[in-house]
């Protein structure tokens, strides 16, 4: 690997092991006076925050760095890992960098969370972000103009100064680039899963739910450009695939490198969705609110926590497939999401119509153990290269 190359994908891996939130404090302590506010998974609007003078921050459990201990004591067994790693963090005072917190309508795990995290921390903003499910513009748009405007008023008191509509645009613009480039990289990976495989891409993505959205958009351009001249890098024959489930709670590293290993080129998947939930570029010209309300309501990618109008689920995917050229997909969600888990038999059926070959696992954020995931998405892998090639 190039000596730039390998600086990068460093500092990338840095970032992910970031867990006390080291990179936020030391953007707040280059300013005083400078604030954070940390989020969930899916989405929020990180330009209301970021046009406050404010850093979002995305929280995405412990993985499998963390020991939970009083974590445990807060939740029931039979949901997801990915609230009971949080409040570990926040207990053991690695989240204190944050000065407010917002937690989107995923599931009702992650609303009874929000309201944990309001007993347990008074002091902090808190609120939770019921995003619409309704698409018409007169009742969800309606509905999604005004929670944004709470959101806006409340960040411009955190902050000490109103958000005005220049900030607001200036912000969008911004996302705009950095979408754009996250969207540049998933359609180079896509040509090229050997350049970009998904185990770095997923660094460079994680890394941009700590660093500011400018310096997230130079790290993905300049990682896009050093990959691209990676002469070591050579096509395989491997299996490409599409990953779906991971929307929510994020797998451990070692499972993305186990499916590379096991002779899977992932070329989609639905990781960290949250930073590419619109599709495109939102408007600059107009009422920035309303821009951003249009965004949502027409530009939404899918997903299990999104509403779709019957015989809908499951379109995207099979388009995946095809747009991306790959030869099967892989459900991997996490044990106990219920949207995910839920969704998922809808999905494969309209696999099964299209003749698109599938199979699924289970994981845990803290999954340490790979074997038999490796052994599954091998046999996997060969057998879809096999029925292409017959």
């Amino acid at each position: 690997m190039r000596a730039e190359l390998a600086a990068l994908v460093q500092r990338a891996q840095q970032l992910y092991d970031d867990l006390d939130l080291a990179t936020v404090r030391a953007w707040k302590d280059a300013e005083p006076g400078r604030k954070a506010v940390g989020y969930l998974p899916i989405y929020v609007p990180r330009e209301l925050i970021d046009a406050a003078g404010m850093l979002p921050v995305g929280l995405l459990g412990g993985g499998d760095r963390l020991e939970i201990i009083r974590g445990d004591a807060y939740f029931q067994s039979y949901i997801c890992h990915l609230p009971r790693s949080t409040i570990e963090l926040a207990l053991s005072h690695r989240l204190d960098a944050l000065d407010g917190m917002l937690f989107p309508s995923i599931c009702d795990v992650i609303r009874n969370l929000s309201g944990m995290w309001a007993l347990l921390f008074p002091d902090r903003y808190v609120r939770y972000v019921d995003v619409p499910q309704n698409y018409d513009p007169q009742v969800g748009g309606a509905y999604w103009r005004r929670e944004l405007e709470q959101l806006r008023d409340d960040f411009g008191r955190m902050a000490g100064r109103p958000v005005t509509d220049d900030a607001l645009r200036q912000s969008i613009e911004t996302y705009n680039l950095n979408r754009r480039a996250i969207r540049d990289l998933y359609e180079a990976r896509s040509r090229h899963p050997w350049l970009y495989p998904t185990s770095e891409l997923y660094l460079f993505l994680r890394a941009g739910c700590l660093l500011p959205p400018q310096e997230h958009t130079q790290l993905l351009r300049a990682y896009l450009q050093q990959a691209a001249r990676e002469s070591d890098r050579r096509e395989q024959d491997q299996s490409r695939v599409v990953l779906v489930g991971m929307f929510c709670e994020q797998p451990p590293l070692g499972l993305l490198l186990t499916l590379e290993r096991a002779g899977c080129w992932v070329v989609d998947d639905d990781l960290l969705l949250g930073l590419r939930w619109l599709r495109g570029d939102v408007p600059l010209d107009g009422d920035p609110v309303d821009n951003l309300v249009q965004a949502f309501l027409s530009e939404s990618v899918a997903a299990a926590s999104r509403y779709e109008p019957e015989g809908e689920r499951g379109r995207w995917l099979v388009e995946s497939v095809r747009r991306n050229g790959a030869e099967g997909v892989i459900f991997c969600a996490p044990s106990f999401c219920d949207p995910a888990l839920l969704e998922q038999p809808l999905l494969t059926a309209a696999l099964d119509r299209a003749g698109i070959a599938h199979t699924q696992f289970k994981y845990s954020e803290d999954t340490g153990q790979f074997a038999v995931i490796r052994e599954q998405a091998g046999t996997f892998s060969d057998s879809i290269r096999l029925w292409s090639e017959a």
